[in-house]
């Protein structure tokens, strides 16, 4: 049994005991979200749009860094910017058809 979960605008593919990273929720560690199902396909093969995905907050934290660097030829110009992504680990419990 699998479902396809929607948060922060991605959409991820996922089994029970599924971790995965996603942009940074609004919940405490260690406590329950209810993530936005799209589809389900059961063992049997059937594919169903409603149902529930539970999920269980592990750890918040921040990715690698990216460097953005702008440049310019003959003119003196560079830019260097760096960025740290936010994310939210979470592991799946349940899916509920």
């Amino acid at each position: 049994m699998y479902a396809i979960v929607e948060t922060g605008g991605k959409q991820y593919k996922v089994e029970p005991g599924t971790k995965i990273k996603v942009e940074k929720l609004n919940v405490k560690e260690g406590e329950q979200v209810e993530l936005k199902t799209l589809l389900i396909r059961d063992d049997n093969g059937e594919i169903k749009t409603e149902g529930k995905t539970i999920a269980e907050v592990k750890e918040h934290g921040k990715h690698k860094k990216v460097i953005v660097f702008k440049f310019k030829r003959k003119k003196n110009y560079k830019r260097w910017r760096g960025h740290r992504q936010q994310y939210t680990l979470i592991e799946i419990k349940e899916i509920k058809a």
